[in-house]
């Protein structure tokens, strides 16, 4: 690609949040306002089934039953074997996330807006953020993400509290965005919030 057509290419807005803090619902609402967005997490979940050489991968990794009997990606067995093996799962990583980012390289070729979103909830463990124009962080309280998991999912208090603790904390990613957004008041207050930040963003490229 030619130094003219990178020129060209829409800035990335990397947008992030934990489990339970409303980032999906964000994503929704920057949809709205007319910018495309990229669900990193979403094609990830895709590009294991479709992806022929990513599938050996993992089933060499993995073993046989890391895809069930009609050769689905089967995520529960997946997550028992990963989950407290930080080496396995990092292999794993290493193996999708270049996949998830050929594929968004790609997409983003193909968008003609200002800027685009990649929500991802990995953005500043992985670093991606490194590779954005600018990161939006959206966060709730401990407590309030909590209870919207365990009533969304049906999981119990440790279950949610576990996948917590695995991700980075709050106060770390706070301190690394560029924008952030709270989600603790409710639907109104959280749009409001975001097409704030949208607007500071588009003032950037004034």
């Amino acid at each position: 690609m030619d130094a003219e057509s990178l020129n060209n290419l829409p800035k990335i807005i990397g947008l992030t949040g934990g489990i339970g803090s409303g980032k999906s619902t964000v994503a929704k609402f920057i949809e709205e306002m007319g910018f495309p967005v990229y669900y990193s997490d979403v094609r990830a979940k895709e590009i294991v089934n479709d992806d022929e050489l990513l599938k050996k991968g993992i089933i060499e990794l993995l073993g046989e039953k890391a895809y069930d009997e009609n050769g689905f990606y089967d995520r529960k067995y997946v997550a028992e074997i990963v989950f407290n093996d930080e080496e396995l799962l990092q292999k794993l990583n290493g193996m999708i996330h270049p996949a998830v980012k050929y594929d968004f390289e790609k997409w983003v070729g193909n968008q003609t807006t200002e800027f685009v979103f990649k929500e991802t909830a990995l953005l500043f463990e992985l670093k991606l953020n490194e590779s954005c124009f600018k990161s939006v962080l959206v966060t709730a309280d401990d407590n309030l993400r909590l209870k919207r998991v365990m009533d969304r999912d049906r999981k119990t208090y440790r279950e949610v509290e576990n996948v917590m603790n695995k991700q980075m904390p709050e106060k770390d990613k706070i301190k690394i965005a560029d924008f952030v957004i709270f989600n603790n008041d409710g639907m109104d207050e959280l749009q409001a919030e975001t097409e704030n930040v949208i607007r500071q963003i588009e003032k950037l490229n004034e």
